[in-house]
């Protein structure tokens, strides 16, 4: 019988033992100072796995793309503070917070302190690609100042 399990040694820094530090995302979005390591699923337990776990980095100031996916997703923040966009709700996060996002949620990851943000998210590993809200859901969540505020920055 093989054994294909595995450990990543975690490194200093936030950083894990074979795995880089890639763009978020090499098609045009809405994004700012964020990167991604894909720590397990998409190694050489990918044909067996059904989920993959990543860590993102947000740089102070930045955010993620806002998107839904019909997918679930579950982060754990590793590091700083920040804000996450649900819907049509704006909710503070932070160290060790867990967040679960509902598939079909318009969301939004925002590091709003002087460290960056950092979380796990594992999600399914077989997935649908994200899709951007139209203008009149924009507006629908614009109706909270708070949102408004974060989405014209």
């Amino acid at each position: 019988m093989s054994d294909r399990s595995r450990i990543v040694q975690a490194k200093a820094g936030f950083r894990w033992t074979g795995t880089a530090v890639a763009a978020y995302k090499t098609e045009t979005a809405s994004h700012s100072d964020i990167t991604r390591q894909t720590l397990l699923g998409d190694g050489p337990e990918k044909a067996r796995s059904r989920s993959v776990l990543r860590y993102f980095e947000i740089e102070p100031g930045g955010h993620s793309s806002l998107e839904r996916h019909l997918h679930e997703h579950i982060v754990v923040v590793l590091r700083g503070q920040g804000h996450v966009i649900l819907g049509d709700r704006l909710e503070p996060i932070g160290l060790h917070d867990c967040v679960y996002v509902a598939p079909g949620t318009i969301h939004q990851f925002h590091a709003t302190a002087a460290e960056p943000l950092g979380f796990l998210c594992l999600v399914d590993r077989l997935r649908d690609r994200p899709a951007r809200p139209n203008p009149i859901e924009i507006d629908e969540m614009s109706r909270n100042p708070a949102i408004a505020k974060l989405l014209k920055t």
